[in-house]
């Protein structure tokens, strides 16, 4: 286990080096965060638990991204994908597969939040945020505090 915890906080920082760098992530980074974070919820949660909780964290993305299309068509007149990047989208469905849903929902919110803040702090110029990477940055540091025993009930609510 702690090989693959090892390997997550790795395409966690991989994903916020290339997305801060570049604003450009390597695809296949993001249906390996998808596996490990698979992987970890599933080993500590109950199966029926596990695909209940991922089905219900997909609704509420899927409802978060429908919200982001029609704001973007009919609000801000522009295409869906000059307001958010596909690398978003799939960080955003990799996500999914993180801890049950009132956690996820809590630690969501909490992570664009905190984007948002880390990107005016930051970035006062740029225009653009990298989403994907503040986001991997949070989530990284949301498992580390729940390695370290900080946080000690992701996996229960």
């Amino acid at each position: 286990m702690i090989l693959i915890k090892i390997l997550l906080i790795l395409c966690l920082l991989t994903i916020l080096y290339q997305d801060i760098k570049e604003r450009k992530v390597y695809w296949f980074l993001f249906p390996v965060c998808t596996l490990l974070f698979g992987i970890i919820y599933y080993t500590k949660s109950i199966q029926v638990v596990f695909y209940t909780s991922v089905i219900i964290n997909l609704c509420f993305i899927s409802c978060l991204l429908t919200i982001i299309f029609l704001y973007a068509k009919y609000k801000l007149s522009l295409p869906f994908h000059k307001v958010i990047g596909l690398g978003d989208i799939l960080l955003f469905l990799g996500l999914s597969f993180t801890f049950a849903s009132v956690s996820f929902i809590i630690i969501f919110i909490s992570a664009l939040i905190f984007s948002l803040i880390l990107h005016i702090v930051i970035n006062k110029k740029e225009s653009t945020v990298p989403l994907a990477g503040y986001m991997s940055l949070f989530f990284g540091l949301t498992y580390l505090a729940d390695w370290v025993g900080i946080i000690n009930s992701l996996y229960l609510i």
